[in-house]
């Protein structure tokens, strides 16, 4: 039938329930109130809301800040930059930044595990600007040496499909944000903070086998568990996963 043969009271009963289908359902709106308010520095999330004992973040994993692997992108005109860091042996990789669809899963309530669980290849964990953190390795138990080699100006690199990411301390959010900051999370729920707490550097000797230690920050009053990222190997995290991890998929 055409719309102009339907009865206009039923056209606008029609509208209202269509438009009630497409809006955002309640359950979702409830959920975004009860996100934790240190989650909320994670401006690069698209979507978040709590989901039963975890709150679930959303990003494309696009960085913010300029890159050379932005090169051929339809992002080039503004956020390409040639390479202009201190690595004189860097070479760039042939891949190239994309959106991406993470959705990570993460403990509302971080707890110690008795396993600690090794980290996997791929992410491992969410800094704030949705960009993944990867672990140390560049390939299984296989160090960073080279590639690092590929790794850009504010130490990130793209996968071979398309997936930016920090193994290292994100240059752009600590000189964004300051270097004793909050940088993100990782998948077990325990922060990750910058390489700098109460003005001196943190060394690996200062953090336990998983890269960290607990006391009281500036986002936790209470005290918690958090990683520290460091200059040298292993950089975010050490021989697995603090707490029980949730889960990423892309």
């Amino acid at each position: 039938m055409e719309l102009s043969k339907i009865p206009m009271i039923l056209f606008n009963f029609l509208i209202v329930i269509i438009l009630s289908c497409c809006s955002s359902n309640d359950e979702a709106v409830l959920n975004l109130a009860e996100v934790p308010e240190v989650y909320k520095k994670i401006y690069g999330a698209t979507d978040m809301y709590v989901e039963g004992d975890f709150v679930v973040i959303k990003t494309n994993g696009r960085p913010d800040h300029k890159s050379p692997y932005y090169k051929g992108t339809q992002w080039e005109s503004t956020l390409y930059e040639a390479y202009n860091g201190d690595n004189p042996d860097f070479a760039l990789n042939p891949n190239e930044i994309a959106n991406q669809n993470f959705t990570f899963k993460i403990p509302l309530n971080p707890a110690v595990s008795k396993s600690h669980s090794a980290t996997p290849l791929g992410a491992i964990g969410v800094s704030l600007n949705g960009v993944p953190f990867f672990n140390q390795y560049a390939g299984p138990n296989q160090p960073l040496t080279f590639e690092i080699n590929s790794f850009d100006q504010q130490l990130g690199h793209p996968t071979a499909t398309s997936q930016y990411h920090y193994h290292a301390e994100p240059y752009y959010l600590t000189s964004t944000k300051g270097k004793d900051s909050l940088l993100g999370f990782l998948l077990d729920g325990f922060p990750v903070y910058g390489p700098t707490e109460n003005g001196a550097t943190v060394l690996n000797s200062d953090l336990d086998d998983y890269h960290g230690h607990t006391h009281v920050t500036a986002d936790f009053s209470n005290g918690i568990y958090h990683y520290h990222i460091t200059s040298n190997d292993p950089y975010i995290n050490g021989s697995g996963f603090y707490g029980t991890a949730g889960t990423v998929s892309n």
